[in-house]
């Protein structure tokens, strides 16, 4: 990853790493751990000022560190909000000047910001990324450690796009960016909207909580921006029906704004694309399963309605190449496929293994589920798996906090009696990819399910290094 441009230091931070002389630090309360526990440090790495909520106690001892050091401290009511609106201004407002367009949804997210990136770099713009596998700044990458990251880094972000001559960002913007108000005081130039179903019922008590969490980022469009939502997905129709005058996209439908029918999705996607008075024929040859019709779609539609010809937006998208993790292909040695994707729900799980199943007669599925994480739907994943393939070997995938063999055996319990012989356990996910291989033919496809682009194993609180790409790679 290409670190050497990025800065180390933020003249706004959050945590202590990017405190240095004379920054100002935000100490925001989390769920885990208290900002203001470090407040020392911040202070002994340089710290010039200190922000806290209005109800954060402060002990004696940190008050007189203060005092002392001549750090001047500022409460506010919401300490988040703070950091996003310091760091903002502390920059110079650099978001302003980019044209900055938000993706949002439970799944897709990624995959349509890297289709949008590449459409408008292949079109002639000097593009930046914000995703949840990577960030780019024209041809830098930088790593990625959450899908919408806090606003100090994600201002700090924007003034190098500046630096760069950066005209467009395009970003993934996770319902939880906007419950932590990470995107506060952004003006988003478009937005669009993938999909919805259940998720992150750690984080939200109920479904709808969450769906209004994805649907307050359309209050931060600028005046007149496209909104182009997702007008076959149920929770999108809820949307249009309070916001008529966002515009309409699908497979369903040629009365839609952005249209398309679709010939082919299993050798690319084929389809005639309708949008206004404009059609064109459509072949991404990289692109596979209906799914991913309505990603690419969505991002046609979103270019198009940014300025972009509906042909040159085509032109570009027919060229581009395949997103880390999700669903990339590598060849075994006994002449086995196997696929690595990042599938981690229900629906996810039953458009990924639909496609594979059509291209092979011993389809293998290995996947776990992530601790700490919505448990409801284990046993619908060990449900959906066992009745599409015809080997599942259930395995680990980050356990955190929680027992692995807890998590396996609630998605077992969705396996059903007469689909038991499919099952094998292996908590030990390199051993489980190694008896898959073992137990594959020339004929099968093993496809490696949670992790996707993800290169390590999160046990307890610790990182372990992990790459199903090399182990993918290491087999004889």
């Amino acid at each position: 990853m290409n670190k050497s441009l990025f800065p180390q230091i933020y003249p706004v931070a959050c945590h202590t790493d990017q405190v240095g002389n004379g920054t100002i630090f935000v100490a925001v309360p989390g769920k885990k751990e208290d900002g203001i526990s470090y407040i020392p440090l911040a202070v002994q790495k340089g710290a010039a000022k200190v922000v806290v909520q209005q109800d954060a106690i402060l002990s004696l001892d940190v008050l007189d560190l203060l005092m002392r050091n001549g750090v001047a401290l500022e409460r506010v009511v919401d300490a988040r909000r703070a950091l996003a609106e310091l760091s903002a201004q502390e920059h110079g407002f650099p978001a302003k000047k980019l044209t900055i367009i938000g993706i949002t949804g439970t799944k897709g997210k990624t995959t349509t910001t890297y289709i949008l990136a590449h459409i408008l770099r292949a079109s002639g713009y000097k593009t930046a990324m914000l995703s949840t596998v990577e960030n780019k700044i024209g041809d830098m990458v930088f790593s990625a450690k959450l899908t919408t990251q806090h606003p100090d880094y994600l201002h700090t972000f924007f003034a190098l796009c500046v630096q760069q001559g950066i005209t467009h960002v395009v970003m993934e913007v996770a319902a939880q960016a906007m419950t932590l108000h990470r995107v506060a005081g952004l003006e988003f130039a478009g937005l669009l909207f993938t999909n919805f179903e259940r998720e992150h019922s750690e984080f939200y008590v109920s479904i709808e909580d969450y769906f209004a969490a994805k649907c307050a980022l359309f209050t931060f469009r600028k005046p007149h921006a496209p909104v182009l939502i997702n007008a076959d997905d149920a929770w999108g129709q809820k949307i249009l029906v309070q916001h008529p005058d966002f515009l309409r996209f699908g497979l369903g439908s040629q009365d839609y704004d952005v249209a398309a029918r679709v010939h082919d999705v299993n050798a690319g996607i084929v389809a005639d694309v309708y949008i206004g008075q404009e059609t064109e024929a459509l072949h991404c040859p990289t692109l596979v399963g209906r799914f991913n019709a309505y990603n690419l779609l969505g991002a046609l539609g979103l270019v198009v309605k940014l300025g972009l010809t509906l042909k040159q937006a085509i032109r570009a998208a027919a060229s581009f190449g395949s997103v880390p993790g999700r669903l990339q292909g590598y060849t075994l040695p006994n002449g086995a496929r196997s696929f690595i994707d990042y599938a981690h729900t229900p629906s996810s799980f039953t458009q990924v293994l639909t496609v594979l199943r059509a291209t092979t007669d011993h389809l293998i599925v290995i996947f776990g589920a992530g601790g700490d994480r919505d448990p409801h739907k284990r046993p619908v994943m060990g449900t959906i798996t066992s009745e599409i393939a015809d080997l599942v070997l259930v395995t680990s995938d980050n356990p955190r906090s929680e027992c692995a063999e807890d998590i396996a055996q609630q998605i077992i319990t969705g396996i059903a009696a007469g689909n038991r012989h499919k099952l094998v356990c292996e908590l030990d996910r390199e051993q489980a990819i190694k008896k898959a291989y073992a137990l594959s033919r020339p004929t099968s496809v093993i496809v490696l399910l949670g992790k996707g682009p993800d290169e390590y194993q999160m046990i307890g609180s610790v990182k372990y290094p992990f790459s199903e790409k090399a182990i993918l790679q290491s087999l004889r």
